[in-house]
């Protein structure tokens, strides 16, 4: 067998033997049966919301399993079928199997980023916010862009999206929206892209056609179930209602049925205009600012609240997390991990899978982008 593809055989069980211990095979088997028995009780679903957490966590298990057997079996096959070819001296079946091995690497690579997904909050739902920074008709712009790149990264993903507030421009674009995004680990992946975004280009607003830079930023917070616990007391939350903005209809600017929770003692405020009744509003925005303070504690315990605190409030120079520039060159790279591409368009219409890869890992292996310079 020849010395490359042998490396290419090592990597791939070394990276197999570190998903063993990640998911604690022998545990992790052990709780699966133990599910399977749960799953079987026909009085499961007297408690639909007990039963679906259940039905989760069983079917994450039941991947993570068949996964890594499946890769070990296709290693052992391709190995096979390499020693075979070369045993016969037929070069095809050799290259038809070093192809599969590669394909397989790649394989290893993503269960080995969804093996990092395993915080307290990963397997949530995600709320996803976007925010124009100072610069008027520009920032408001590239938040819209900012907000359809995400929902199509979400569809890409078969994801469920929802709008729950968004807040339109005065001439194009959006100030601010908020949607909620709905699948497995979707706050896992949409946690990395919570900072400051900036973009350079040509304005389509100017006359002139000169280059401007604008600044948005994303707000990135998990859909919290009954099995977490966030006491908030009434008195320390004011409520405001209003008249819902944006496109929708007659009953939209009628009735006051958006509603918006201010969080006095943190100044976390949330706003929810999505359903038809202030009722559902309501309740709607009690369970966004319940995920909100909850994502705040999260970022306490990770020691991360000082620098995203600073990312949110500070929408400008200094504080983004990511550069797209598309004139006078097509560029868009992450200042945190340095991973860039040329292919802008492909980014902004949702191919983002490396940028979050990369800095899932970053944060596993505590690597540092602070040495990496931004794009002008």
């Amino acid at each position: 067998m020849r010395a490359e593809i042998e490396r290419l055989v090592e990597e791939i069980k070394q990276s197999v033997g570190l998903l063993r211990r990640h998911l604690d095979v022998e545990k992790s088997t052990a709780r699966l049966a133990e599910l399977n028995k749960l799953a079987e009780d026909p009085n499961l679903w007297n408690d639909p919301q007990k039963a679906q957490k259940l039905m989760q966590e069983r079917t994450s298990l039941e991947d993570s399993l068949s996964g890594i057997g499946k890769v070990e079996q296709e290693l052992e096959d391709d190995i096979g079928m390499i020693e075979l070819g070369e045993a016969e001296g037929d070069v095809g079946v050799v290259a038809e199997a070093e192809a599969a091995l590669k394909n397989l690497k790649k394989e290893v690579a993503r269960r080995e980023l969804e093996a990092l997904l395993s915080g307290e909050a990963d397997r949530f739902d995600s709320y996803l916010e976007v925010h124009a920074g100072a610069g008027g008709t520009e920032s408001q712009d590239w938040a819209q862009m900012l907000l359809r790149m995400y929902t199509r990264w979400a569809d890409t993903h078969g994801f469920k999206v929802e709008v729950l507030e968004e807040s339109e421009g005065e001439e194009a674009g959006i100030k601010s929206a908020t949607i909620q995004v709905s699948g497995h680990n979707a706050y896992g992946w949409l946690k990395t892209e919570a900072g400051v975004h900036r973009l350079v280009r040509i304005s389509p607003f100017d006359s002139n056609a000169r280059r401007h830079t604008s600044f948005s930023s994303v707000q990135v917070f998990p859909v919290i179930d009954d099995s977490i616990k966030i006491d908030i007391k009434e008195a320390d939350v004011r409520v405001d209602t209003m008249r819902s903005g944006g496109a929708g209809g007659q009953h939209v600017n009628k009735t006051e049925s958006a509603v918006r929770l201010t969080h006095i003692p943190t100044g976390v405020a949330v706003v929810c205009q999505a359903g038809r009744s202030q009722h559902k509003n309501r309740a709607q925005a009690w369970d966004m600012l319940r995920a909100r303070l909850y994502e705040i504690e999260l970022k306490k315990r990770e020691e991360k609240a000082a620098a995203d605190q600073a990312a949110k409030t500070d929408i400008g120079w200094g504080h983004q997390i990511r550069s797209y520039v598309l004139q006078p060159y097509q560029m868009v790279k992450d200042l945190r991990t340095g991973v860039q591409t040329s292919d802008t368009s492909g980014v902004l219409g949702g191919d983002l899978d490396d940028f979050m890869a990369a800095t899932l890992a970053q944060r596993a292996f505590g690597t540092t982008g602070a040495d990496i310079e931004d794009v002008d």
